[in-house]
């Protein structure tokens, strides 16, 4: 376990949001590569669509991902994501997590990874998963253990 570096980006509402703004609740923080690509869709929509089981262990799911805020707040909206999406554009906070590609697809450069991961209510990381390959999806089962593990 290890503290969880602190950020603040801003949200598809153009609002900052700062992950000690969250200090006493458990975080969810899932990095994702390009709002509208088919697995990053695939992903945000698993989560919206079972929301009630981050709602019922009192977590707060952050999306990010280094697409703008404009990108995030119309991928939001078309797909009817009920929780904040965060822009990385200066690809900052997925370094700090060591969640970014240096390489990805179409030689794209500095693209988040697909990465999660669980912060407790005191800041601390208590679960992580980075994936190399961009096709994965998260570990949601290993999430959701490590969250109803949280007090």
């Amino acid at each position: 376990m290890y503290s969880a570096p602190d950020f603040t980006l801003f949200d598809s509402a153009k609002n900052p949001v700062s992950l000690h703004d969250f200090k006493g609740k458990k975080v969810v923080l899932l990095f994702f590569p390009l709002a509208f690509s088919s697995v990053c869709t695939k992903e945000l929509c698993y989560v919206r669509d079972n929301m009630s089981l981050f709602n019922n262990v009192d977590a707060q799911v952050l999306g990010i991902s280094v697409d703008s805020l404009y990108t995030l707040a119309k991928f939001r909206e078309e797909q009817g994501l009920g929780f904040p999406l965060l822009s990385d554009f200066n690809k900052e906070v997925s370094k700090l997590y060591n969640a970014l590609y240096d390489e990805f697809s179409y030689n794209m450069k500095g693209v988040s990874k697909r990465a999660s991961f669980v912060i407790d209510r005191q800041g601390m990381i208590r679960y992580e998963q980075v994936l190399e390959k961009a096709g994965e999806l998260p570990d949601f089962e290993a999430i959701q253990k490590t969250l109803a593990s949280i007090d």
